[in-house]
């Protein structure tokens, strides 16, 4: 649980050696639920995966270096680095544009829109994306929770930046989401409050939301059977066509409310256990990589990395001077630079950076008020 106080009830106090032992959290929990779930990715289409999970050695972190689960939002990190926290959706869409690594579906579309002209949000538009559904942006938003901790409306304006470029409606509402959840993790240990906060940020009339909702609820109905929510989601959410962009596997969906229903189920029935929330995302199946990475970086943000099991974390310390691919950063500039946007984030939205008893610590503004969209 992150050391805080509250200072009134405008502000709350977050040490940053307790927001860096969570954003460290975050990134971990992101690089290990990749690794661990990437062996399984789309071997499971319309199906729980039954078989066994590739079993963990400290080998396995390496294969996170060259996900786009991860190179793909420190590509947003280079552009903040190089234009601002005022960002354009013009310099953000350029950016993309100018990038050379392998995409899909959303991206891929939005790159080839970019590329001919068409700037965000209308790249990411229904109009000009037939992708806009996908799961793109919520395997991406990551970094702006992280870079936000407390802020989710400070998070939401950059979403609106970089989410735009590639999806819209339920694509980009599910990257608010998780970004969301990241903000509140940094203060609060529980994960059903966590999602339920995160809720609060999308509109509730969303298919996604209600497809969250519906985690919720069935999860409550049978608290220990995650199969039985699973069979009803599939059963009420698996028929939409917004996901169906693939005819490389049979039962393929990559929409992004069904793939965030994996997501929260993980968090939900693995009742706050790393391993057994990747498990239960990665069995969930369809994009079965990404799913365990977001759900481990929400709960290990929640954790701090100290939190995180070593059989997990152990070997990170032996790639930190690594490069992830693609992109400029190891794990060892990573950790600095996203704490240099999380002071600029509060000072911008009315906080402070302060010594107290000797330490630093971030006096971070309320904003749990719902977002607008």
């Amino acid at each position: 649980m992150a050391e805080t106080a509250a200072i009134g009830a405008q502000f709350r106090e977050l040490p940053l050696e307790t927001y860096l032992d969570k954003v460290k959290g975050g990134w971990a929990g992101q690089m290990i639920g990749v690794a661990y779930g990437a062996p399984t990715e789309f071997r499971a289409c319309g199906r729980i995966y039954d078989e066994d999970i590739p079993k963990w050695t400290p080998e396995s972190i390496r294969n996170a270096l060259g996900q786009d689960d991860i190179y793909v939002e420190l590509s947003f990190l280079e552009a903040i680095e190089e234009h601002g926290l005022d960002i354009t959706w013009e310099q953000a869409g350029r950016a993309f544009a100018a990038t050379k690594f392998p995409l899909w579906h959303a991206n891929k579309q939005a790159r080839e829109n970019l590329l001919a002209g068409i700037m965000p949000p209308e790249s990411g538009g229904t109009r000009h994306n037939p992708h806009w559904a996908d799961i793109d942006f919520q395997i991406e938003a990551d970094l702006f929770g992280l870079i936000n901790p407390g802020l989710p409306r400070s998070s939401a304006d950059i979403c609106h930046v970089f989410g735009r470029i590639m999806n819209s409606g339920d694509g980009f509402y599910g990257g608010l989401f998780v970004a969301a959840m990241y903000t509140e993790a940094f203060f609060e240990p529980d994960v059903r409050k966590i999602v339920e906060f995160g809720l609060t940020q999308i509109p509730s009339y969303s298919v996604y939301a209600r497809t969250i909702r519906d985690v919720i609820r069935w999860h409550d109905e049978k608290p220990d059977d995650w199969r039985a929510t699973w069979k009803k989601i599939e059963e009420k959410w698996a028929s939409r066509p917004s996901g169906r962009c693939s005819d490389k596997f049979p039962g393929f969906n990559i929409d992004a409310s069904l793939n965030g229903a994996y997501i929260v189920m993980g968090l939900l029935y693995g009742g706050g256990d790393v391993a057994k929330t990747m498990e239960i995302s990665t069995r969930c199946g369809q994009d079965s990589d990404c799913n365990p990475s977001n759900a481990a970086g929400i709960l290990c943000t929640a954790l701090g990395y100290s939190g995180i099991p070593a059989e997990f974390r152990g070997t990170i310390p032996q790639i930190a001077n690594d490069r992830f691919a693609e992109v400029k950063y190891t794990w060892n500039t990573l950790i600095p630079a996203c704490e240099k946007f999380a002071r600029q984030n509060v000072t911008r939205a009315g906080g402070s950076v302060t010594m107290t008893r000797g330490r630093e610590v971030l006096v971070i503004p309320s904003q749990r008020d719902s977002t607008s969209h």
